[in-house]
């Protein structure tokens, strides 16, 4: 059945071996989401994950779990996957996969250091906003300080994560204001890299129908680049991170590291604006 469903993954796995762990969207509430509207949630079995490792290249060095969220399965389940990826691919160094915030916090940080032992050594995890206002009305189903906690889980498990932004989440009037409470939450933990994604209208989302009955106005295209230029310009994340703008959802694509590139950066968005 999974094989019928659509596949999606971050452009940089393009050429990782793609592993089926989860169909669908376990919450399937976000506002702004068209992705899996269509699909019902269910998780592919230990049997079937075996069986597509076991005709995998055996000189696979990274594996991409798909799922809109992996990390809902659970601990044990998890455990066995990354332990039958370990056995079947043994040059495997690094095991990739969406998340959220939601399913992290199930895990106690010894787990998740025992799956780093295992190979998970990358995770794509959608914050989307420092705002608590903007995450309830996009029904994220968690709030900035759970996002923190789950941050500094990882952190302190020594597991790498991109950390996943969007401008205009707070809608028209509210960019700048975004960007501080984003940059404020970002700047509390270490990331890989942070990723920003314009936040796009999809005509079959809960969002669209927002928009119509006049719950929700979009921010206009100056004022997303307002947004990006605050947090640009306020981001400051432990250690440094790669500030990546090069999602195909945004206007401006950007790419360097922060601090070090903040002002070419700035320089490369104003020429933009």
């Amino acid at each position: 059945m999974y094989k019928d469903e659509t596949t999606y993954y971050p452009t940089s796995e393009r050429h990782t071996q793609l592993i089926p762990v989860t169909v669908g969207c376990a919450h399937k509430k976000c506002a702004f989401c068209a992705m899996y509207e269509d699909c019902s949630y269910s998780e592919v079995s230990i049997n079937d994950i075996d069986y597509e490792l076991q005709y995998g290249n055996e000189y696979t060095e990274k594996v991409f779990l798909t799922g809109a969220d992996p990390m809902h399965i659970g601990f044990a389940k998890l455990e066995k996957i990354l332990q039958l990826i370990r056995r079947r691919l043994p040059r495997c160094a690094c095991v990739a996969a969406y998340a959220s915030v939601r399913s992290i916090l199930k895990y106690s940080v010894e787990e998740l250091k025992q799956l780093h032992e295992l190979g998970l050594r990358l995770l794509y995890i959608g914050f989307e906003s420092g705002s608590d206002e903007a995450l309830a009305l996009m029904k994220k189903g968690n709030t900035s300080a759970q996002a923190l906690e789950a941050a500094l889980k990882l952190n302190e498990a020594r597991i790498p994560f991109n950390t996943i932004v969007m401008y205009g989440f707070a809608g028209a009037g509210k960019g700048v204001e975004n960007a501080h409470k984003t940059a404020a939450l970002v700047n509390q933990f270490k990331s890989n890299k942070i990723v920003t994604m314009n936040l796009t209208l999809y005509p079959s989302t809960p969002l669209a129908s927002m928009v119509e009955r006049g719950e929700f106005t979009e921010a206009s295209n100056a004022e997303k680049k307002e947004e990006l230029r605050v947090l640009l310009q306020e981001l400051d994340p432990p250690g440094g991170s790669l500030f990546d703008t090069t999602h195909s959802t945004n206007y401006i694509h950007l790419l360097g590291r922060l601090p070090e590139e903040r002002d070419s950066l700035l320089e490369q968005l104003e020429q933009e604006m």
